[in-house]
């Protein structure tokens, strides 16, 4: 799917419609030391099977999210572009 590098939107700081440069979001890292990543490890150490059983659903696709940045205050905010839920990956036309 493939979507302009550029979106005229609304910007909440400005209160106004203005262009916006549109990038790709990407998750961060998960963290090391978090109560559910360390019980997850805990869980997977040594001679077990695997954290949780068979999935019996189908998985869903994910709604792709881009990051807007605003190009008079170059403040960022995040916007889902399909409403559905889709297995389609977001390009951002060059």
């Amino acid at each position: 799917m493939k979507i302009p590098n550029t979106i005229v939107t609304y910007c909440p700081y400005c209160r106004k419609h203005i262009e916006h440069k549109v990038s790709i979001y990407t998750p961060g890292k998960r963290r090391a030391l978090a109560f559910g990543e360390r019980k997850h490890r805990r869980k997977m150490k040594g001679h077990g099977g695997k954290r949780a059983g068979k999935k019996s659903v189908k998985k869903q696709g994910k709604r792709q999210v881009v990051i807007l940045t605003c190009q008079v205050c170059e403040k960022k905010q995040t916007k889902v572009v399909v409403k559905s839920r889709t297995k389609k990956k977001i390009e951002v036309k060059r």
